[in-house]
């Protein structure tokens, strides 16, 4: 074999090597309207963590990168699919991004994360019944980094917008709703909800605007293309870290607003977050 066929072969195979896996299959809610009979549905927090999944032997993120936990962390875990958040606490998402991508892992930090579980993927039945089944399967383990979110009933619209304004108020981003008998599917579903205060969604990063003033020499705001085309600045929410190392162009960025102008531009985009799909 030729040097130069091994070198192809073996830059073939490190490609590969560093290549993610298929991304898993998730479901993916739609923003909630008033009108629903709120009782059907089961109401969970919001969490602001890390979307995964577990397959039964590890944790993928949604893009399909294998996330590397400490074994003690995921020990003792049922054989079969989990969906769920690694999560921290209220308003940790950044040292959450940054910890699960570290390698090694950080083992006296992971001890802070949990994985909250809120789905079987792999189960058929209706979303209430596959919760009560999660609830037993965590229970019947006793690694306490496997947690079950907490769902409840609420029996009305303004009981269920009263509880959202006690979960912002203690630092949370808002709840999620879903139907009770909502079947697993891939893609954005028809009985999965959010419900936020604000309005977001995501937008890829085209380019950087230069700072000036105080931010002389960082980035002033970021130039982002959202799905529909439209292109606009977010500088609100960047912190002087972020702009002193802003997210690379390509990367994709979530940002919140307050509806839509006449020329269809979110009203006062504020960015949040970098989406880990790393």
């Amino acid at each position: 074999m030729s040097r130069l066929l091994l070198f192809l072969l073996l830059l073939l195979c490190g490609s590969l090597a560093a290549a993610p896996a298929a991304a898993p299959p998730l479901m993916l809610a739609s923003s909630w309207q008033d009108g629903p009979d709120v009782s059907l549905y089961l109401v969970s927090e919001k969490l602001d963590g890390v979307r995964a999944r577990w397959d039964g032997h590890a944790l993928w993120t949604r893009a399909g990168h294998r996330i590397p936990t400490p074994a003690w962390f995921t020990q003792g875990w049922p054989k079969q699919a989990i969906d769920g958040e690694l999560w921290m606490a209220r308003g940790q998402f950044e040292a959450t991004s940054g910890l699960i991508r570290s390698s090694p892992a950080d083992e006296q930090q992971w001890r802070k994360l949990r994985f909250m579980a809120f789905d079987l993927p792999h189960a058929t039945a209706g979303f209430a019944r596959r919760h009560a089944q999660l609830s037993r399967i965590i229970a019947n383990q006793a690694n306490p980094y496997l947690l079950a979110i907490e769902q409840r009933r609420l029996p009305d619209t303004e009981s269920l917008h009263r509880h959202l304004r006690s979960i912002v108020q203690a630092g949370g981003e808002g709840l999620m709703l879903h139907h009770q008998d909502n079947r697993y599917s891939d893609g954005r579903s028809a009985g999965l909800f959010k419900l936020k205060p604000y309005d977001d969604a995501e937008a890829r990063v085209i380019g950087h605007v230069p700072g000036k003033g105080k931010y002389a020499g960082m980035v002033g705001a970021l130039l982002v293309r959202a799905d529909s085309g439209a292109q606009f600045r977010l500088g609100s929410g960047l912190s002087d870290a972020q702009r002193a190392d802003p997210p690379p162009i390509g990367s994709q960025v979530t940002y919140r607003y307050n509806g839509l102008t006449v020329h269809g531009l979110p009203r006062f985009p504020r960015f949040l977050r970098v989406r880990d799909d790393r």
